[in-house]
């Protein structure tokens, strides 16, 4: 499984694979067309409170880490994508001007690890 992590505002490139935006609001200012998507997967995005007490908070990351990872125990979205990576390129795209301390760089932690047998 191969899962990078890109800007969403950044050029599609044919590196990219499959191109899947994993926020819960769209992009400002992007046009639908120009964004090149393969699917956009709201559900695999934290959630609005969790959004929202964050705040890209630099002291909070390693909290929002936890509760977003949380959050996505049982997340069926977050199975499909995990689903999606195999055998292909997957780039999870995001909005934030955050580069290293955004939920999309979590999720990309998340789907790389071995998933636990029940």
């Amino acid at each position: 499984m191969t899962f990078r992590v890109k800007r969403v505002y950044e050029p599609a490139e044919a590196a990219d694979g499959v191109r899947v935006l994993v926020d819960r609001l769209w992009a400002r200012g992007l046009k639908k067309s120009e964004a090149k998507l393969y699917a956009w997967m709201k559900d695999v995005a934290p959630s609005t409170p969790l959004r929202l007490w964050y705040g890209h908070e630099p002291k909070r990351f390693t909290e929002f880490r936890r509760r977003y990872a949380a959050e996505l125990k049982g997340n069926a979205a977050f199975d499909e994508l995990r689903k999606l990576g195999r055998g292909q390129v997957v780039t999870l795209l995001y909005g934030s001007r955050e580069l290293k301390l955004n939920h999309a760089v979590v999720l990309q932690s998340l789907l790389l690890r071995k998933p636990r047998r029940p």
